[in-house]
């Protein structure tokens, strides 16, 4: 039986991880932060996960935990997950997502070198590491070059999974692009404009208040990016690899998107720009090309654009709607 360790299992991708492997007949370990948010999420995976209480900052405790564990997967989804937030909390954020997935890696090698057998981890990277790219579409040879603490510290650790790779630790990362489902949290842009389209669609009047809504985006369906991951750690000879669907759209383009999904055709009324929600730093941009993740992987997104806004705007209508 294949043991997997999951930091970050409470997240949207992890919930998706988790589910996939426990389906598979893994043994799954997750990380959180406190009983009460393993807790809360035990009725969102199948039964049978084990949950372990550690912060991901506490390097002796995670390595304290792989040693205990001893998984043959390592997954580390966990870090600070919003740009804006980083601004607030730079320091914080190169402590989580940067030393972080480090103490992961070091754990990992440890294991490995005291165990005598192969330990595979997989970091979740992002194109935010690219910052503003020198080409477009991004491929995995882009020079790295963050605009935010989000990307200098993912673009530490991305970095630092190339480094623990010259030591002989099977560690693969793959360069995330956006990618949604309803498991997102309201924080993000797209489940907000999911949601306000819900309860607009209810209630027949309101605003939603956005920041920037022309800059672009490459949206892919989070399944699609977790098999991606589990594709990237299992495979032969660990690697980078951008996971992305090569399309963009605005953010105007998601909402009138899923306004007219939930029904709302006079949906331009219904919104309001506001500078406060614009980040310091923000490209116009970003697309990747994930040529090689579908050449060496077989991997290639399955779920389309307009299929993942309707997918998400459905289940805002069953929380504000239920049958």
């Amino acid at each position: 039986m294949t043991t997997a360790f999951v930091t970050g299992i409470t997240g949207q991708d992890g919930t998706i991880l988790a589910t996939r492997l426990a389906a598979e007949g893994c043994a799954v370990h997750g990380l959180v932060r406190t009983l009460d948010e393993a807790t809360g999420h035990r009725g969102r995976v199948p039964a049978g996960v084990t949950y372990h209480v550690g912060e991901l900052t506490d390097h002796a405790r995670v390595a304290a935990l792989v040693r205990d564990v001893a998984p043959d997967e390592v997954y580390n989804l966990a870090g600070i997950s919003s740009v804006a937030f980083s601004w607030e909390y730079p320091v914080l954020t190169g402590q989580v997502s940067g030393l972080g997935a480090v103490g992961v890696f070091d754990a990992a090698w440890h294991l490995q070198e005291k165990s005598g057998r192969s330990v595979r981890v997989v970091q979740a990277s992002s194109a935010e590491i690219f910052g503003r790219p020198d080409r477009v579409p991004q491929d995995e040879s882009t020079a790295i070059g963050p605009i935010s603490p989000y990307g200098a510290a993912k673009a530490y650790a991305h970095q630092m999974a190339a480094i623990y790779r010259t030591r002989g630790l099977h560690v693969a990362s793959c360069i995330l692009y956006n990618h949604e489902s309803p498991w997102r949290p309201t924080t993000f842009v797209t489940r907000k404009i999911t949601q306000a389209a819900a309860r607009i669609a209810r209630e027949g009047a309101g605003v939603l208040t956005l920041g920037d809504t022309t800059v672009r985006r490459d949206w892919g369906w989070a399944s699609d990016y977790v098999d991606a991951m589990v594709r990237a750690v299992r495979h032969t000879t660990p690697d980078d690899f951008v996971i992305a669907t090569g399309h963009t759209h605005t953010v105007a383009e998601f909402v009138e998107a899923a306004m007219r999904h939930a029904g709302v055709d006079d949906w331009e009324r219904h919104v309001a720009t506001d500078p406060a929600f614009v980040r310091p730093a923000d490209v116009s941009e970003m697309v990747g090309d994930a040529t090689k993740a579908r050449a060496v992987l077989g991997w290639q997104p399955t779920v389309t654009f307009e299929e993942i806004v309707a997918r998400m705007v459905d289940h805002d209508l069953g929380l504000v709607r239920p049958d």
